[in-house]
């Protein structure tokens, strides 16, 4: 049996979190404080000693990684690896990439593992250096084999993310406007919490307390609608996201889309997205809503399309839901359709995937996004863990799936257009949003890259501020709890207020 806990070297502290990075790659956690050099001789069972030395150069920064391995009362193995880089502006950031790059390498010599398919980054948005790589004029080809290289990314990986960053570039919405924001309304309630769900949904309580929430709630977009009108800003999409937005009883509903009718304008964005997520939380009554204020984006999240899955997982409705409702809403010829799924859920397998995209090709969605299981604090599935790991697919079996998934939207004619990575993803993998030509969701994107201010409204919403010069990004945060964010709404306003007053005054 491998080590399984590590111990770091003295004077380590700027690579600390990055050998961290590295080590639960390959399930490895920190067994104590960091050692002296000498202390290595005096190794645990069970445990690995890794040090760093890195030099800054007139002409490079060079590092040096060594990895000692107790394998045995008797049995010490030792690891050396070496990296050197031209000297950038940012010699300490440049140690610290050839430090992970130094002990992905030599982890994988060791273990025989491959860690995961993204090498040494870490990061939610990939994207975002793709991007500046891609700046000086470098060709997708040259970062494709830089992001190989320097980053140790699989290939498959590095052309996926390369091909994203590249359909965005290209999207007209994209390109930066100062003063062009989108809104985020964020809606807590939830008919159930699926089991892999960490977000504060609640269940919907009395309409009495539905109603306290929406008075609050138009507080709220009142002082956005004054920030925008104050600063002259100009308004590109909301997203009405949560939670579950259209658990919302048929009148409260209705209310919500007139608020952000009265609030954000009669001109309607171009982009104005209702996340409906599960079928059984809509309705004809809220489908005729949604058309008759002018929603043009719909998501539908089946997450499977197999029965045995939606019933662990806590979905109160069938796959046969799931296709009625498409259907009601295709057939109304008003909305840009969206269909998530998951990868990695509990007990499925190949098979089941390929059955899932299937079904979901047969539907002809404008777009799919895939996700990869995330064990996220605070989730049933994460606090049960112990009692269902077994069910969980392995690493290789979800990389699978999300090969399968993308083979599936390739035949529909479906690109990736926006990618993200979470923290405790299974194997190590991303979410991709697929769409067809001209169908993207642009506040996927926007969001996704950092790219544009918005506006954060309603509990658990963030407001994220982009300077326009710098593209340097402030956030602030509204409450999780319903109750503490109508208690002390004022404070988060004045909050937001002060954010977006120091990107333009």
């Amino acid at each position: 049996m491998r080590p399984s806990t590590y111990f770091s070297g003295e004077n380590q502290e700027l690579f600390l979190q990055d050998i961290r990075a590295i080590m639960n790659l390959f399930q490895i956690g920190a067994a104590g404080p960091p050692l002296g050099r000498s202390s290595w001789q005096q190794l645990a069972e069970d445990s690995f000693y890794i040090d760093n030395y890195a030099a800054i150069e007139a002409d490079a920064v060079r590092v040096s990684t060594a990895v000692f391995v107790r394998e045995s009362a008797a049995v010490i193995s030792f690891e050396q690896a070496h990296q050197a880089a031209s000297l950038p502006v940012e010699a300490a950031k440049t140690a610290r990439r050839l430090v992970r790059l130094n002990l992905l390498l030599l982890m994988r010599r060791i273990t025989g593992e491959k860690g995961g398919p993204w090498g040494i980054l870490s990061g939610v948005r990939p994207g975002k250096m793709v991007r500046k790589l891609l700046e000086p004029g470098l060709t997708p080809e040259t970062v494709i084999d830089k992001l190989i290289g320097d980053y140790a990314l699989d290939r498959d990986k590095a052309e996926l993310i390369v091909e994203v960053v590249g359909r965005q570039n290209r999207l007209p919405q994209f390109r930066h406007n100062a003063r062009q924001i989108s809104v985020y309304i964020g809606i807590p309630y939830c008919p159930s919490r699926c089991l892999y769900c960490s977000f504060p949904g609640f269940a919907l309580p009395a309409e009495a307390a539905v109603g306290s929430f929406l008075t609050a709630l138009a507080m709220d977009l009142r002082a956005a609608r004054q920030l925008i009108d104050q600063y002259g800003l100009e308004l590109q999409t909301v997203y009405i996201g949560g939670g579950t937005p259209t658990s919302l009883l048929n009148e409260q509903f209705r209310q919500l889309l007139e608020m952000v009718k009265f609030f954000l304008g009669e001109t309607v964005p171009a982009e104005y997205t209702v996340e409906a997520g599960r079928p059984d939380s809509l309705n004809q009554i809220k489908l005729e809503l949604l058309k008759q204020y002018n929603v043009n984006r719909v998501s539908l999240n089946p997450q499977t399309m197999q029965e045995k899955t939606l019933k662990l997982i806590g979905r109160k409705h069938t796959v046969e839901d799931i296709i009625s409702m498409f259907q009601k809403l295709s057939s109304m010829e008003q909305f840009y359709i969206n269909m998530d799924i998951i990868a990695g859920l509990p007990g499925e397998t190949e098979a089941d995937m390929q059955d899932t995209v299937t079904r979901i090709a047969a539907l002809h969605p404008d777009n799919v996004t895939v996700h990869t299981l995330a064990l996220k604090k605070g989730s049933r599935l994460k606090m049960s863990l112990e009692e269902c790991s077994e069910l969980l697919p392995g690493r290789q079996t979800t990389e699978n799936m999300l090969a399968i998934a993308r083979q599936a939207m390739a035949e529909l004619n479906m690109h990736p257009y926006y990618l993200y990575r979470q923290k405790y993803m299974s194997g190590n993998l991303e979410n991709v949003g697929y769409a067809k030509a001209g169908t993207e969701c642009i506040y996927n994107v926007q969001i996704m890259e950092e790219n544009q201010t918005i506006l954060g409204v309603g509990p658990a919403a963030t407001t994220k501020a982009v300077q326009p010069l710098t593209g340097q990004i402030k956030n602030c945060y509204h409450p999780k709890d319903v109750h503490t964010y109508m208690k002390n709404l004022t404070t988060y306003l004045a909050e937001r207020n002060a954010v977006i007053a120091g990107l333009f005054e």
